[in-house]
């Protein structure tokens, strides 16, 4: 299968809608008036949380190159969990202001 190769500003474009695609759906946990946010699987029943991780885990996008943005702002998040414990959604929305 041939590599799509991409440069300057589509890429950085494309990065960036997947960062904000994810980062969004993940920061209206945010804070005690944080809300909910439903998690619908093709198996077993829909998920209600508001754990930010939780929520970026289960975060996958169809275009490539929108995807990897995704995948760098849930790593953020994964191993802000992973070291603190807790501000999974802090660092997303701090990771998506930064980008």
């Amino acid at each position: 299968m041939a590599k799509d190769i991409i440069f300057d500003i589509e890429a950085r474009e494309g990065l960036k809608r997947g960062v904000d695609a994810l980062a969004n759906a993940v920061k209206v946990t945010l804070g005690p008036k944080g809300r909910n946010v439903v998690i619908g699987k093709a198996f077993g029943g829909p998920t209600i949380t508001k754990d930010g991780v939780t929520v970026a885990r289960e975060i996958e996008l169809e275009d490539a190159l929108e995807n990897m943005g995704a995948q760098m702002v849930k790593e953020v998040a994964s191993k802000t969990n992973d070291l603190a414990g807790d501000g999974t959604t802090t660092a997303t929305v701090l990771a998506q202001a930064i980008v």
